[in-house]
């Protein structure tokens, strides 16, 4: 497949993937509102922290190495063996959710079940449901390697609708049985998640569109293990690919959840709490996830196909390295923008938001403060998403267990961090050590991407610095909006809050007139893709 037409799939799989976490994220953040109004915030802080948590964990030990393995390189390979090592997640999946599910029932503090009843049954639950969802793995991933955008959409899509679906309705007639509800809601999701991509393949394999494709599958019996006489079971290759990206998984799960493992296993906020820290982080990151994620995930795929792993920028075809650098400097650009827009914004209208959405629970006390600073963290989760997947995607094996080392490091600093913050300034310190710990990704991931173009004439990291023009425009901007805050928000009236709306519209109409003028070649780039 040439280099432009993976780069115009990848481009309608990352605008798919968003309106599909625009659903995810809406969906999920207008259902905390509405079960806030029927249920505790402990049983809100127990689901969406120590339960998802759970569920997160072994899903992602469980499959994140074997995907980022398997996605590499080319479409055309041997998708048997690839297949056979995409169904090892299953029994690696039962061994995880059978040790953490022992952890979470034993060793963890257990809510009084006056207050939330039944932990046991969701513990078992949230572990069930981890490894139904890794029964779709190879299906998912072979849709994934040939951008089947649609199913993709369509599955995730119709999996949230039911689990709200279902759960909106029980907590309506049932409130009163606590975790069941969420437990049969996360069952449904995934089943119906699992059975969309099973159906699918089982329509389209051997069909007259399969055929025409080329599709390296004919059968459905081939999407299950098969032993191949006088071939291994699966291509060594890929599998010691794997076990170094499963280090680096590891470590990255505990970047990347560590305020809740430090919430989870050190207590140092009850489960009260610890539902509002959830909530606010939903709102915080309700705009970034949508975008950053499946750029991130969609690009990745990008960087994989067009530049071969363990190369350097001499050996890759060199009309595909300038197309490489090329994209991935409008991306930088792109997440920058959209990054320091949110910051910007983000801290003169906080205690709106939260006031909006949650009443006086939410903007008094720590509130706004949290998502403040969440908002700081968005511009940190931008540039590392892009960064990263370049990194992840060209890294050769050795250069992989280098950087789990970093990440071993860093775990450790992260969760130290995290743990003296969080009994300095609350819930404000977890935000906080996240910033510190993308930071030093970020700088990590700069510095390979530097060292691997600096042989070349393409200068990709040019995207992490704004026209003067655009950065004088959001310091006004950040000004205006601060004063704005202080003279109408939030206790003087429906009138002031409509003034203070409005300086905001007034503000980002100005940035945005301005982003149009200066960063052409951008903007050229995100119509056409």
């Amino acid at each position: 497949m040439a280099a432009q037409d993976v780069l115009g799939q990848t481009a309608r799989l990352a605008s798919s993937s968003a309106l599909l976490q625009v659903l995810f994220r809406v969906v999920t953040f207008g259902l905390n509102a509405f079960t806030l109004r029927y249920i505790s915030r402990e049983l809100i802080g127990v689901v969406n922290v120590r339960l998802t948590l759970l569920y997160s964990t072994v899903v992602f030990l469980a499959r994140e190495a074997f995907r980022r393995a398997c996605l590499s390189g080319s479409a055309k390979r041997n998708w048997t063996k690839t297949i056979n090592l995409l169904w090892l997640t299953v029994p690696l999946g039962v061994l995880w959710s059978l040790i953490l599910g022992l952890v979470w029932l034993h060793l963890l503090e257990v809510p009084d079940p006056s207050v939330v009843p039944h932990y046991q049954a969701g513990v078992v639950a949230f572990g069930l449901s981890a490894i139904i969802e890794l029964l779709g793995e190879p299906f998912w991933v072979l849709a994934q390697a040939h951008l089947f955008v649609r199913l993709k959409v369509i599955a995730e899509s119709l999996s949230v609708v039911s689990k709200c679906f279902l759960t909106v309705t029980l907590v309506i007639l049932y409130p009163h049985w606590g975790l069941y509800v969420f437990s049969l809601a996360q069952l449904l999701y995934v089943s119906v998640l699992v059975m969309c991509y099973v159906i699918y393949f089982v329509m389209f394999l051997g069909s007259p569109e399969a055929t025409k494709k080329s599709f390296p599958v004919a059968r459905v019996k081939a999407l299950l293990p098969n032993f191949v006489e006088d071939e291994t079971f699966v291509n060594w290759k890929e599998a010691r690919l794997t076990w170094s990206f499963f280090k680096q998984s590891f470590l990255k799960q505990i970047l990347t959840e560590g305020e809740r493992y430090v919430m989870t296993f050190l207590n140092v906020l009850n489960f009260g709490d610890q539902g509002v820290y959830d909530i606010v982080n939903n709102l915080g990151s309700l705009v970034a996830r949508f975008i950053f994620l499946p750029i991130e995930e969609s690009f990745y795929v990008f960087f994989a196909k067009v530049l071969e792993r363990g190369k350097t920028v001499k050996d890759q075809k060199q009309d595909d390295v300038a197309m490489a650098a090329n994209v991935l400097e409008l991306l930088l650009k792109l997440v920058l923008l959209i990054g320091l827009t949110i910051t910007v914004f983000g801290y003169a209208y906080s205690q709106l938001a939260l006031d909006i959405y949650g009443g006086s629970m939410l903007s008094s006390g720590t509130g706004p403060d949290l998502l403040r600073c969440y908002s700081l963290y968005v511009l940190f989760l931008a540039v590392n998403g892009v960064t990263e997947c370049f990194t992840s995607a060209l890294m050769c094996k050795e250069e992989v267990d280098r950087y789990n080392f970093v990440m071993l490091a860093l775990s450790f600093i992260f969760l130290c961090i995290s743990y003296f913050l969080t009994h300095w300034y609350g819930s404000v310190g977890f935000i906080l050590a996240n910033c510190f710990n993308m930071g030093i990704r970020i700088a990590h991931s700069t510095h390979y991407i530097y060292d691997y173009f600096k042989e070349s004439t393409h200068r990709p990291l040019a995207g992490l610095v704004p026209s003067p023009a655009l950065l004088l425009v959001y310091i006004i901007s950040a000004v205006i909006t601060a004063f704005s805050e202080v003279l109408f928000c939030c206790d003087k009236g429906w009138m002031a809050r409509l003034i203070h709306l409005s300086t905001g519209a007034l503000c980002f109409a100005a940035t945005l007139v301005t982003m149009f003028c200066t960063e052409t070649e951008l903007i050229h780039f995100v119509r056409n893709q």
